[in-house]
C-alpha cells in the first residue's frame, strides 16, 4: 500500500473479447455536456470501464465484465454505504475469466490507489489453472463511489469486510482462495479473521498492516517529524490529503503526471520485466482514470494507518486468532519487510510458509510476472497437485 502512496507523491514532484459483457443498466452514467478535453477533470465512469477495457484487451483469456449489486448497506444495518443518505443500491466492479471446469476459485483483491486490471499481466497464466475473479473493491476502480464518511478505523474496516461479504452472498462463492496485495492484504487478512469458513487458503503479496510504529520501533518516524517537513507532511496525512487529491489538482495536466510515474516506476526504475510501450501507454491511461475519478474508498487512509504506514490495529496482533492456510509472497526488492510475516507466523496456529520472488519489487505480479506464477502455483499446490506433499520450491525462489 505505501508504496502506492509514496509512489504517487514522489511522481507529483517530478481482450476486450467476444465473451465480455458490462450491465449497462446498472452501472451510474456519470456525463457532461462538455467534451473530455475541455473538463478539467477529463474522466468518468465510463472512461474508467473503457480504459479497463482496452488494458485488458492484451488478456488472451475470454472474460465477463458485471456490476455485482451489493445493495444499499449491510443487512440489519441503519448505516448505508456508509452513512449516506441515498438509498440507491451499490456495485462492485467485477472480472470472471474462462477457466476449466473443476479448477479452484482464486478472488484476487487490489491495493491502495489500484484497481484490479493491475493484474493485466497474470490474469492468462492464473486462469490457466484457476476460475480467476477479480474486484475493484468498494470505492476504487470502476465500482461503486459512495461518500465517504467513516469516522474511525473500525466503521472504515467494515466499509471494506462487509461490502466484500455482500459481493461474496451475491456470487454464491462459499469456498475459495483469496489473495490481497499490499492494502488489498490487509482487508483480506481481516476478512478471513472474520469469516474464516468461506477461505480455504489465503495468499498476500507485499501485505500491509502488520506493524504497528511502536513494534516496528521506528525512531526515524519520531526524529523526521520533528523537522518542519515532518510536521507539514504528518498534518497532510491527518487532513486526509491523498495522492488522488494531487492529480486531480492538476486536472488537464493529471494524466501527464501519472505518465511519468508509470514510466519512471514500470520502465527506468523497474526492477524486473520493464513494461512494453503498449503495455506502459495502456497502464498509463487506465491509472489515470481511476486515481482522477470521485474520492471515495482512498479516504480510508488516515483511519487505518498512522504516518508512515503503520496500522492502528496491527494484524501482528491478532495472529495467534488465524484459522487460514496462509502464504505470503514478497519481491525480494520489495520495502515491505517480510520480517513481519516471520514474526507472525511464530504466533500463528495454521500453516503459514513465507515465499520470496527474486527481480521483484512491491508490484511482484508486474516486475516478475513468470517468478510470481511459479510461487501462486507452488502456494497452491494442495489444490493443483495430485502429489502436492513431494512439490519442491520452484527454482529461484526463496523460502523465509
Amino acid at each position: 500500500m505505501a508504496e502506492e502512496l509514496g509512489s504517487a507523491a514522489a511522481a507529483a514532484a517530478t481482450s476486450t473479447s467476444t465473451s465480455t459483457s458490462t450491465s449497462t443498466s446498472s452501472r451510474a452514467k456519470t456525463r457532461s455536456l462538455w467534451p473530455s478535453v475541455l473538463r478539467w477533470i477529463p474522466t468518468s465512469t465510463d472512461h474508467i470501464i473503457a480504459a479497463e477495457k482496452r488494458l485488458l484487451s492484451l488478456v488472451k483469456t475470454p472474460y465477463v465484465q458485471e456490476q455485482v449489486n451489493i445493495g444499499s448497506g449491510p443487512p440489519g444495518s441503519k448505516v448505508r454505504w456508509f452513512r449516506s443518505e441515498s438509498n440507491e443500491p451499490r456495485f462492485i466492479n467485477t472480472l470472471t475469466f474462462d477457466s476449466k471446469e473443476d479448477s479452484p476459485t482464486l478472488v484476487m483483491v487490489h491495493g491502495y490507489a489500484a484497481s484490479q486490471g493491475f493484474f493485466f499481466r497474470n490474469f492468462d497464466a492464473l486462469a490457466s489453472r484457476f476460475k480467476v475473479i477479480a474486484i475493484d473493491q468498494l470505492g476504487w476502480g470502476g465500482s461503486s463511489r459512495p461518500d465517504f464518511t467513516c469516522k474511525s478505523t473500525e466503521e472504515t474496516e467494515a466499509w471494506f469486510i462487509d461490502s466484500f461479504e455482500e459481493w461474496r452472498k451475491a456470487k454464491n462463492l462459499s469456498n475459495f482462495i483469496l489473495l490481497g496485495h499490499s492494502f488489498g492484504g490487509y482487508v483480506a487478512a481481516k476478512y478471513a479473521l472474520k469469516h474464516p469458513e468461506h477461505v480455504q487458503h489465503l495468499i498476500l503479496v507485499g501485505p500491509a498492516g502488520f506493524s504497528s510504529e511502536a513494534e516496528a520501533k521506528s525512531e526515524w518516524i519520531t526524529q523526521f517529524r520533528a523537522t518542519w517537513k515532518g510536521a507539514i507532511i504528518n498534518h497532510l496525512w491527518e487532513s486526509n490529503f491523498t495522492p488522488q487529491k494531487l492529480v486531480r489538482g492538476l486536472g488537464p495536466w493529471g494524466p501527464d503526471l501519472v505518465r511519468r510515474y508509470t514510466s519512471a516506476r514500470f520502465g527506468a526504475y523497474s526492477t524486473g520485466e520493464v513494461l512494453t510501450g503498449e503495455e506502459s501507454k495502456l497502464l498509463t491511461d487506465y491509472v489515470y482514470h481511476t486515481l482522477a475519478a470521485k474520492a471515495s474508498g482512498e479516504l480510508c487512509l488516515k483511519y487505518i494507518f498512522s504516518f508512515g504506514a503503520f496500522a492502528r490495529m496491527p494484524l501482528l496482533q491478532r495472529a495467534s486468532e488465524w484459522k487460514v492456510p496462509t502464504t505470503f509472497i514478497y519481491g525480494f526488492q520489495d520495502w515491505m519487510n517480510y520480517q513481519g510475516a516471520q514474526e507472525a507466523r511464530k504466533h500463528m496456529k495454521v500453516p503459514c510458509e513465507i515465499i520470496r520472488v527474486p527481480q521483484g519489487g512491491h508490484f511482484v505480479f508486474i516486475d516478475n510476472p513468470t517468478g510470481f506464477h511459479s510461487a501462486m502455483f507452488y502456494a497452491c499446490r494442495r489444490f493443483l497437485s495430485r502429489d502436492p506433499d513431494n512439490e519442491s520450491l520452484p527454482e529461484g525462489l526463496t523460502s523465509a
